[in-house]
């Protein structure tokens, strides 16, 4: 068993215990065993870093075995500098779900805790899967325990939202899944993706596929405007869930264009990009104004990320080194920021048990630690340069720059929009003097709390001062995508 199943299995294993370990009564079991899992997942994640060969664009770690013969699937897993960093951000907000949900979750603690760590896992499969069918099963799986998340510890409309959530990303999976199995034809009965890789489609075909491809990622980013499941999902969704959901799960999407629609069908993506350059502009724009006028934190969080990974697919559309690599700087960022922001709504839940702003005021009077972190999350969220959340956005703008001025000012607005809606946001919940009496008897963080936003503040902080060990090891496999998108296939 190589580093990339253990990254895989090891959360996965410690998942199914929890579940073995009975209900509430072993509580405290439950919670050490899920972070020994946690800590141990993302342990064994370190050496696919400190082990990653950056000069070199190739497949590293691979694994391949025989799975299901009779369709010649195998269990074929490998990383390049794209899904390197990917998978110890999955591992890393996973340990930070399970502190953040320690003293919170009360009830069915071991179902909480273990459907995060198997969540986990599967995530880090979709990231590592080089047969296409596996990470079909991969990708599909990880609803199976968010819908769990999301339908038990949710919110007044768990129901709704949870089933909301379901529908939406299995139905645009299912055209996904008929290009997967056109292609398994074509290619003369195989999965593995460096053969589709190769495959010479015709432009009919490749648009076709490529459509096929959009609905099912499109869907996940979430792209305008197939994006109106998340807003219900963050708001009924545990705080926890909300962190995973935009830290990890809106990559998948991002992640399957890289995958699929760019090498696959290079003429289709480069006759459609207009289209998506323009929904992302969209996103970028009005979602950002939609998210100005929003009462509920969590809403406005939810549709700043909306327009956040908009920036996303604008840079993987652009074709160049900039783009595809701001892209996914811009990924990883807004694992870290968006997950801290989601966690500071919910450290104030816990508190009030509300999330509209109307109800909060001058925070900062009697939670000054903790007014400190979030004023540096939502500065990160705004786009503040020294931040995580100004590297991606910035390589993005400037790529656009390169290829039109007028996608690159449109573009821009974003900074002044994140700015906009991050710190009005803030000087309506934090700044002021208190006027509600139960923001006077507030308290501070504590250790546990302190714990985790400290955390994420290093790691928003890193990558926005020091960005480049992140994109040293993406920038061969970027370049050589970039190579293989230029060349036609119908040529």
């Amino acid at each position: 068993m190589g580093l990339l199943s253990l990254a895989i299995w090891t959360p996965i294993l410690f998942g199914a215990v929890l579940l073995a370990l009975g209900r509430d009564e072993h509580a405290g079991a439950v919670r050490w065993t899920a972070l020994i899992g946690a800590l141990l997942g993302l342990a064994v994640t370190v050496p696919l870093i400190t082990g990653f060969d950056t000069s070199t664009a190739a497949m590293q770690f691979v694994e391949k075995a025989p799975w299901i013969e009779r369709f010649n699937v195998h269990y074929h897993l490998g990383v390049d500098g794209i899904s390197l960093w990917l998978i110890p951000l999955t591992a890393f907000i996973t340990v930070i779900v399970v502190i953040a949900g320690w003293e919170v979750i009360t009830e069915r603690v071991n179902q909480y805790m273990g459907a995060f760590l198997i969540l986990s896992g599967l995530m880090i499969g979709v990231f590592a899967a080089l047969d296409a069918m596996l990470f079909y099963i991969f990708f599909e799986a990880t609803l199976i325990p968010m819908y769990i998340i999301i339908g038990i510890w949710g919110g007044p409309n768990k129901i709704y939202a949870a089933f909301k959530f379901f529908l939406y990303t299995l139905l645009g999976s299912l055209l996904m899944l008929v290009a997967l199995l056109y292609l398994y034809n074509v290619s003369g009965g195989s999965f593995d993706l460096a053969t589709w890789w190769k495959l010479p489609l015709g432009a009919d075909v490749q648009s076709a596929l490529f459509f096929a491809f959009l609905a099912a990622f499109a869907v996940k980013v979430p792209m305008w405007p197939v994006h109106t499941w998340l807003p219900d999902v963050h708001v009924e969704a545990p705080t926890g869930g909300s962190a995973v959901l935009a830290a990890i799960m809106l990559k998948l999407g991002a992640y399957g264009f890289l995958r699929f629609s760019l090498p696959i069908t290079p003429d289709a993506a480069h006759q459609w990009a207009p289209l998506i350059i323009g929904l992302s502009l969209v996103a970028v724009i009005y979602v950002g104004l939609v998210a100005m006028v929003q009462q509920d934190m969590k809403k406005l969080v939810a549709y700043s990320s909306v327009a956040h990974m908009g920036f996303v697919t604008l840079g993987l559309f652009l074709f160049n080194d900039l783009g595809v690599s701001g892209a996914l700087v811009q990924m990883i960022a807004h694992g870290f920021v968006s997950a801290a922001m989601f966690l500071c709504i919910g450290v104030l839940y816990d508190r009030v048990h509300s999330r509209e702003i109307k109800d909060y005021g001058g925070v900062v009077n009697t939670m000054p630690a903790f007014a400190a972190f979030a004023a540096l999350f939502v500065m990160a969220n705004a786009g503040l340069p020294g931040t995580a959340g100004f590297v991606g956005e910035w390589m993005v703008i400037l790529a656009a720059v390169r290829e039109n001025f007028w996608i690159a000012m449109l573009a821009a607005t974003s900074l002044i929009l994140g700015a906009a809606y991050s710190l009005w946001m803030f000087k309506r919940v934090y700044l002021g003097a208190p006027v509600h009496e139960h923001v006077k008897a507030l308290k501070d963080i504590n250790a546990r709390e302190y714990l985790i936003l400290a955390l994420l503040a290093v790691m928003v902080l890193y990558l926005g001062i020091h960005p480049k060990p992140f994109t040293d090891a993406m920038d061969p496999a970027v370049q050589q995508l970039l190579k293989h998108v230029a060349v036609s296939k119908l040529g």
